[in-house]
């Protein structure tokens, strides 16, 4: 299958092409700020899906620059979304748990109300319902707390920081489910190829790393499986602002995901220990 992706050098894209032979995009060949210039470029290549893999992902500068966040998150994919419809291919476009607001302890269902508590969870509902409202055989695929050994991402923020501090103080009150880009990129794949012979399964999808946990639990995980000795004190939100809020329940029902594509929850711990595996094989031929 020719699949077109949009994002070059982001993680799941670097995924994307480690896992499959895909004409990759970057900002240089695809500016997300020109949504019109998006929906050329699946035109002019002519594939046979289009994986979106790229986004304003900066959280925090999205509350400052919320315009520009909204092209890229909500006009573009709207864009590469009506063209994939026009040509009758599969689109699949990566989403995220801020578009909910957070409350209570249940994991998300895709149908359960969206209510985004900032800039950035505001850009990507407005892709969402673009991509919704363009039709055709489109798969949103929301997921959380992606991580990878390359990127700016928190496994390596915490590989950064613990050895140079040897103690952090890290959140404890916010729960969902760390996802390996590695693993979204496999269920962009299979989705994009289930589509192109079942555009009937089109609609709003999760896809979440297990067990969930919390930031904190996760940092004490990554530091055990990296054999590094730091003290981890658990922290509530309220001691580590930010400009922009964060959901405190990312937890996210991903039945339907399993049902329709056969692709389970990935064991995130499973994956963190890959990660730290390739980092580790960088580190040698560095």
């Amino acid at each position: 299958m020719r699949i077109l992706v949009f994002g070059k050098t982001g993680q799941v894209a670097t995924e994307l092409s480690r896992q499959a032979d895909v004409i990759a995009l970057g900002r240089d060949a695809a500016d997300l700020s020109d949504p019109a210039a998006c929906a050329a470029a699946i035109r002019t290549h002519a594939p046979e899906a289009v994986i979106n893999a790229a986004a304003f992902t900066a959280v925090d500068k999205a509350e400052e620059e919320e315009d520009l966040a909204t092209t890229i998150n909500g006009a573009a994919p709207a864009a590469m979304a009506g063209a994939c419809a026009d040509l009758g291919i599969p689109f699949v476009h990566i989403s995220t748990d801020y578009v909910f607001d957070g409350s209570g302890e249940t994991p998300r269902a895709t149908d359960a109300p969206t209510a985004p508590l900032g800039a950035y969870g505001r850009s990507k509902l407005a892709g969402e319902t673009g991509i919704v409202e363009a039709g055709g055989a489109y798969a949103i695929l929301r997921t959380s707390w992606v991580v990878s050994a390359h990127g700016a991402n928190f496994v390596n923020t915490m590989l950064r920081v613990g050895p140079a501090r040897g103690h952090l103080r890290v959140v404890d009150d916010q729960i969902g489910g760390p996802t390996p880009a590695a693993d979204i990129a496999a269920a962009c794949l299979k989705i994009a190829a289930h589509l192109a012979k079942h555009p009937e399964a089109a609609g709003i999808y999760h896809f979440a790393g297990a067990p969930d946990t919390s930031w904190a639990g996760f940092a004490v995980a990554i530091f055990e499986i990296a054999e590094l000795a730091i003290v981890v004190e658990h922290i509530p939100t309220t001691e580590y602002p930010l400009p922009a809020p964060r959901p405190l329940n990312s937890r996210l029902d991903c039945s339907r995901t399993e049902a329709v594509f056969g692709i389970k929850r990935p064991d995130w711990r499973a994956g963190l220990a890959e990660i730290l595996n390739d980092l580790s094989r960088q580190g040698d031929t560095s």
